[in-house]
């Protein structure tokens, strides 16, 4: 209130990393897309980037310039100069994803020529400039976003991507899919091997729909994640570990279903297949500050992290993707039932079901199970849930006929007990008690 004027404040209740000022990704996405939509402008193919072909939207090029750290200049001739910073700090938190760290140090929202000398002792910067003068040195960038015409431009003199050792390992090791590495060939632009082209398409129907800004950064989120668990899956296929993935044997359960960790494909040729258009991308990773100050939050997150060895994100994606038997869906919903009961814990499982991928739905499939035992556990997990702080949200997202199953489960599990204690001679003398 300002002079009996009242004056609306946006106060955020969370604040992810990377995450400066009040800026747009629908904005950003559209700007990009919309002369792509008209008319596809192919780019010259290099391996970091062009991950889908000559093809690939503008946004994916840009995300992959972000991660593999390549000099990106946002240019924004005759516009404010407000304007350009806010693609600066949209383009950063695209990459972070509110996981990953390190763009925004090296960031500047506004810069001009004058300060071209210290901008180019910056590895990996992401500025923003009004002078036109910088398009028309390739040399000073690798990638360059141009806000007024909507498009994206590879630089000339980019630096080609080199060959590494891990490329080459996994072109050993799988040579069916050697050819499709680097986005180069025709099968590879043509088949989506990374799923970009599909997510994008699913992106720009979310933004025409009006799903909001909040749903945008969790699509986001979530295509950063998967990037990031694909690239412990590389390494741990390629080098025989991987520092992304941080867990141990503190669970020993004695069954691979549960004690496996790590990102799940419905099958094998899917794996090869996605691991084979994500290899140049995740080798031009690795060797940038996002992937370090990553593999340092694992470290410092795996400290006060509950359930040390079981991946609950791991089990839960086999349930949401795999078609699994009884017995191998019994192993993870009694596992569930068996080491989810703190506040914590709880919110671990809460971590890796969040409400914009169906919540507690595959949890609750467990109540149809055939086993009586995972029924009966599989509620009282959800009655836990239920009673948790944040857990309660998502207990009411449940549809009626998983919260009907659940009280028909509740009402058999209370007959039998209640049978139990007859046939034990307790319920008269509780009777008694209680008159």
């Amino acid at each position: 209130m300002y002079k009996g004027i009242p004056i609306p404040i946006k106060i955020p209740v969370a604040v992810m990393p990377e995450t400066v000022g009040d800026f747009s990704l629908i904005k950003l996405i559209q700007k990009f897309s919309e002369s792509h939509g008209k008319a596809v402008q192919p780019f010259p193919l290099h391996a970091h980037l062009t991950t889908n072909g000559p093809n690939t939207h503008p946004i994916i090029v840009l995300a992959n310039a972000l991660l593999t750290q390549k000099r990106v200049i946002f240019l924004g001739h005759n516009l404010p100069s407000g304007e350009v910073a806010e693609a600066v700090l949209a383009a950063c938190a695209l990459a972070s994803g509110g996981t990953l760290r390190g763009f925004t140090r090296h960031a500047f929202p506004y810069t001009d020529l004058t300060k071209i000398d210290d901008l180019l002792n910056v590895p990996g910067f992401i500025a923003g400039v009004t002078n036109p003068t910088f398009e028309l040195h390739p040399e000073w960038w690798d990638v360059l976003c141009d806000l007024p015409t909507g498009k994206v431009k590879i630089s000339s003199k980019i630096e080609p991507a080199t060959v590494t050792e891990g490329m080459v390992y996994f072109q050993q090791q799988n040579p069916s899919f050697a050819g499709l590495v680097g986005g180069t060939s025709r099968i590879s632009a043509e088949t989506d091997l990374t799923g970009d082209q599909a997510f994008m398409q699913d992106i720009l129907k979310s933004i025409a729909a009006r799903r909001g800004e909040r749903v945008i950064r969790a699509k986001w989120r979530d295509w950063v994640i998967k990037f990031t668990r694909i690239a412990a899956a590389f390494e741990e296929g390629v080098y025989g570990a991987s520092a992304l993935y941080i867990g141990g044997d503190d669970l020993d359960m004695g069954s691979t279903g549960v004690n496996g960790h790590g990102y799940v494909w419905v099958d094998e040729p899917s794996r090869q297949k996605e691991l084979a258009g994500n290899v140049t991308r995740i080798e031009g990773w690795r060797n940038t500050r996002s992937y370090y100050s990553f593999i340092q939050d694992l470290a410092q997150i795996y400290t006060i992290r509950p359930l040390k060895g079981l991946d609950l994100h791991h089990m839960h994606d086999r349930l949401r993707t795999q078609r699994l038997n009884p017995a191998q869906s019994r192993e993870i919903y009694i596992a569930f039932s068996k080491y989810i009961f703190s506040y914590d814990e709880i919110c671990l499982f809460l971590s890796v079901a969040p409400e914009s991928h169906a919540g507690l739905f595959y949890l609750a499939l467990g109540l149809f199970h055939k086993d009586r035992e995972v029924r009966t556990r599989t509620a009282d997990l959800l009655e836990r849930i239920g009673e948790h702080e944040a857990g309660q949200h998502w207990w009411k997202g449940l549809s009626r006929f998983e919260k009907l199953a659940y009280m028909r489960i509740r009402r058999e599990t209370d007959a039998d007990m209640r049978t139990k204690l007859e046939k034990e001679g307790l319920i008269p003398e509780l009777e008694r008690r209680i008159s």
